[in-house]
Formats: structure tokens, sequence, C-alpha cells
């Protein structure tokens, strides 16, 4: 299907269409050689609640944004690169099924379908890409994932002291190396990360002790670590609540009535009804 979709018009108008619903506060994504395999809604658990998001499946990478208006405009969009993706199944809970997480060196988090059959759908487009981009540039696996964050509801208390209760006074805050739910007092340090982020970030007491322990025992060694391939990504944002706490409603624009992005004469592509 790539093959046959490369540098064929359908395939510019498509993704011309997709620049298009994000507006100016995306990214180009038209790159020679790239293909628009196919989309679809998936619901994201976020740090707040889990949320409707729209997906767009590339030969080489996963966007994927807040819905404003469906088919007509999207916004936060997010660029994620496959050659660093993992997934890994999960069983179902009592609030999500059909569950499944995308683990990356950056960010990692879980999405559901609507049905067990879209998963497996998704799942194996996804390994597909994921194999021949790692064949095509002959890069290993990615053995190392951000963690991701445990959602807020998920807990009471704080899950590393467990005695602090959360209230409206008293703020949960996520580490930022194990993605525990943590109260002021337990992750009240930071430490630098290069691969998640240029600025220190905020972790947990006792993920801070073990960085500090393996950052000595590298400047002991000698070690240095290489600068990850992705770093500069564009749009891939580094924690695993990136747009958790942000409220879709109150950013909605007025675009013009007349405006039109997929068009009838466009036939989209989709792996899903």
């Amino acid at each position: 299907m790539v093959d046959h979709l490369v540098n064929t018009e359908i395939n510019s108008q498509r993704i011309a269409a997709v620049e298009n619903c994000f507006g100016a506060s995306g990214q180009p994504l038209a790159v020679p050689g790239r293909v628009l395999l196919g989309e679809g809604i998936l619901t994201k658990e976020c740090r707040k609640k889990p949320k409707p998001r729209i997906f767009f499946l590339f030969n080489d990478i996963l966007v994927y944004g807040s819905i404003v208006i469906n088919k007509r405009k999207y916004n936060s969009q997010h660029i994620i690169p496959l050659e660093d993706v993992t997934l890994e199944t999960l069983p179902d809970t009592l609030q999500m099924k059909n569950r499944w997480m995308i683990k990356t060196s950056k960010k990692s988090f879980v999405v559901s379908a609507a049905s067990l059959t879209e998963r497996k759908e998704w799942i194996s487009h996804l390994e597909e890409c994921i194999r021949h981009l790692l064949t095509k540039t002959g890069r290993q696996p990615s053995t190392e994932h951000a963690a991701p964050w445990i959602p807020d509801k998920a807990t009471d208390i704080c899950m590393r002291c467990t005695q602090t209760k959360f209230s409206t006074l008293t703020r949960r805050h996520h580490c930022r190396k194990c993605g525990f739910v943590v109260c002021g007092d337990c992750s009240r340090q930071r430490f630098l990360m290069p691969r998640l982020s240029p600025k220190p970030l905020r972790v947990c007491n006792l993920c801070y002790r073990q960085l500090l322990a393996e950052k000595k025992k590298e400047a002991e060694a000698g070690l240095r670590q290489p600068e990850q391939f992705h770093a500069a990504m564009p749009g891939f944002e580094p924690s695993s609540g990136d747009d958790s706490d942000k409220s879709d409603d109150d950013k909605v624009d007025q675009w013009p009535a007349d405006t039109e992005f997929y068009t009838s004469e466009v036939s989209w592509s989709s792996f899903h009804s």
C-alpha cells in the first residue's frame, strides 16, 4: 500500500487535508516518501480523565491531537516518530476496554479503541510500520521508555509517603521518572534527564536518590550518555500528561463558515469504519 500511494496525488491531498485541519498551530506533515495510511478516534487516558483524540498513522510517524470540530479543526498536535515506538497490550478495566500502551523514550500513554477488532487493526498496522522502519534504518527496537503518568483519580493519597491526602489545597504532582502521583513534600527535587527535556524535571525523593546514584556511578566509570536521535523532534513533548490539564472547550476558535477541508472528492483511507 505504501509503495502504491507514495508520490500520488490522492496521498498529497490527504496529507494537505490533515495539515489544514491543524491549521497554523500544527507542524508541516508533507515530506518526500511519507504516506498517510489511516486515521481514527481513540480514547487517550489523560491525567484528569479519558478524552477522545484524533490519531493519524503515517508510514513513519504517528500524529494525534485534540478534536475541536471533527474532520474540520484539530489542535494540540503531537508528532511521534514510529522508530521510537513500542506497543504493549493491556487488560480491560471497569472503565476502559480494548486498551494498549504506546511507549517511547520521551512519552508513554494508554489509549483504548471502540472495539477489540479496531484495537487489533491499529496494533497490526502500527507494528507493520515499525518493523519496516527498523529494517530500513538498521536500528534496534527501543528498550528505554518513559513512565506513563498514573491518572489523578487512581489515588487519594501520596503514593510515596502514603500519608498525605490530596484535597483542593493539597495538589497532586507527578514524578517524571516513575509516573507516580505524589505530594509536594515528596517531590521537591528536580533532576536533569536530557532524553525527556533540556530542563530539570520534578521527580519524587526515591527516584531522585536513584538518579543521583546512577549519575555518580556513571561519573566514576567515565561514561557519557549518547545523545538521543530524536532529541529535537518538533511537537514531541516530554511529559506523559501533556494535554491532560487543557480544556478543549476553552480552545474553540471561530473559523470562516465557507472553509472546507475534507471534500467529497477525496476518498479517505482508514483501516476501520
